[in-house]
């Protein structure tokens, strides 16, 4: 039922929010917001190596038996240019269905195990299943930006985008009622699914373990100082109000499914402005990535030391760099991190078959890892509310009631209406009836 709600939040709260904010004020919101991401990100990264490295869960792992996962070969420079690519998507309808990606294929003749480099494959077009969230972000962010540039004969439309926002916003709290069942079945389905869970912890315990410590010490350490130094103030109470998105992001895997809840636990329990929260959380949803950053660094380290592969200084910085293009370029769907998963490994000469290394235990990782994506976009929106708190409050705020009034106050001007010089006055009106009644 959320995934059906993404849609219709994502196009409505962005033009709402953009298009009632000052054009000044939305690029400082944007570019703050950004840069916090990006600034997370690569923390998340840097900290995940360090653990990896400290550790060392690979030598100290059985492998076990692997399983088998179908993989696809591609490049950090292919993965950057798709995500330039689907900022401007060609059909808004096809938006909606399909996101655009290159795949790369053996040239005729050769041999699936072949050692041929990725330069050489051959390069096709390929447009697979899924809302391509990027492109309408972007579509979403100009027409907002446009909106707010026409003045007066703008907000006719903008006030629409404003009413369907409130009415995704009240069908998400009918949601909400039945969540928590949803979450259940979600889990219970995905535990069922395996045969031997005690058998898969023990080969890959030690790997489980250093990426749950490096996404706990990020959520629950990092995000909370960095909040803390930037705000003052308490982050704790913070994270409490938003446990509903985080059990929500356990469950679904996705932190775009997450949005609507997010959204809803930011405005109503920690108070951030509307024209933030529906501004921002859309763009941390497609780019803010922290766990997936972290797990990604992590399993790279992991798998190259399983192999008995090392890895010097300056494939530990290719790591970085390429998990964080990967992160940004995943999809907030669940286990999305697999596929960006190979590009991190052909980074470091590694073959994207040994993924299947790391499958057995990867439903259960992106259930956390989602959880820390969504309390990351979640500390960002505090934070730039805090930040632009002066800019936000010399503008009024803008609500459907209010937008409602404003239209009928500017259609009652346009009307040129001719003053009561020529017309009866009240009092005189008044005195007449009076005088009426007392003959």
């Amino acid at each position: 039922m959320l995934k059906g709600l993404i849609l219709p939040l994502i196009v409505s709260s962005l033009i709402a929010a953009v298009g009632s904010l000052d054009l000044s004020l939305s690029r400082k919101i944007g570019g703050r917001g950004i840069a916090f991401y990006m600034a997370t990100t690569f923390l998340a990264i840097i900290l995940g190596i360090i653990l990896a490295v400290s550790i060392q869960p690979g030598k100290n792992s059985e492998t076990g038996e692997a399983e088998e996962k179908d993989t696809e070969p591609t490049t950090v420079q292919d993965t950057l240019l798709d995500l330039v690519r689907t900022m401007f998507p060609p059909n808004l309808i096809q938006a909606t269905l399909q996101r655009f990606r290159t795949q790369l294929t053996l040239p005729e003749g050769e041999f699936p195990n072949s050692t041929l480099p990725l330069e050489e494959y051959d390069m096709n077009d390929k447009w697979e299943e899924g809302t391509n969230i990027m492109g309408l972000v972007v579509f979403s962010i100009a027409l907002g930006i446009a909106l707010a540039g026409m003045g007066p004969r703008g907000k006719p439309l903008l006030a629409v985008f404003q009413s369907l926002s409130e009415a995704t916003m009240v069908l998400t709290t009918w949601v909400i009622w039945i969540s928590p069942v949803g979450v259940m079945f979600l889990i219970a389905a995905e535990i069922l699914r395996i045969e031997d869970f005690a058998t898969v912890i023990k080969s890959l315990g030690l790997y489980f373990g250093t990426v749950l410590a490096g996404l706990a010490i990020h959520g629950l350490i990092v995000l909370p100082g960095i909040f803390f130094l930037l705000t003052r103030k308490i982050p704790f109470r913070y994270t409490g109000n938003m446990m509903p998105a985080i059990v929500m992001a356990f469950g679904s895997g996705s932190s775009t499914a997450t949005l609507p809840i997010t959204m809803k636990c930011l405005e109503e329990s920690n108070g951030v402005d509307p024209r933030v929260s529906r501004f921002l959380l859309p763009i941390g949803a497609t780019i803010n990535m922290d766990g997936t950053a972290l797990y990604e660094a992590v399993a790279a380290i992991f798998i190259a030391q399983l192999v008995g592969i090392s890895l010097p200084i300056g494939k530990i910085i290719a790591i970085s760099v390429t998990a964080t293009a990967a992160s940004i370029g995943a999809a907030g769907i669940p286990q999305a991190g697999l596929v960006t998963m190979v590009m991190v490994l052909n980074t470091v000469g590694l073959p994207g078959e040994y993924i299947s290394y790391i499958v057995p235990i990867d439903w259960l990782l992106d259930r956390f890892r989602t959880a820390i994506n969504v309390l990351g976009d979640s500390y960002g929106a505090g934070i730039i509310n805090h930040m632009c708190r002066e800019e936000l409050q010399k503008m009024p705020p803008i609500s459907l009631e209010e937008g409602k009034e404003l239209l009928a106050n500017e259609s009652l001007n346009s009307v040129h209406v001719v003053p009561n010089e020529t017309s009866p006055k009240r009092g005189s009106a008044d005195q007449e009836n009076k005088g009426f009644e007392t003959e």
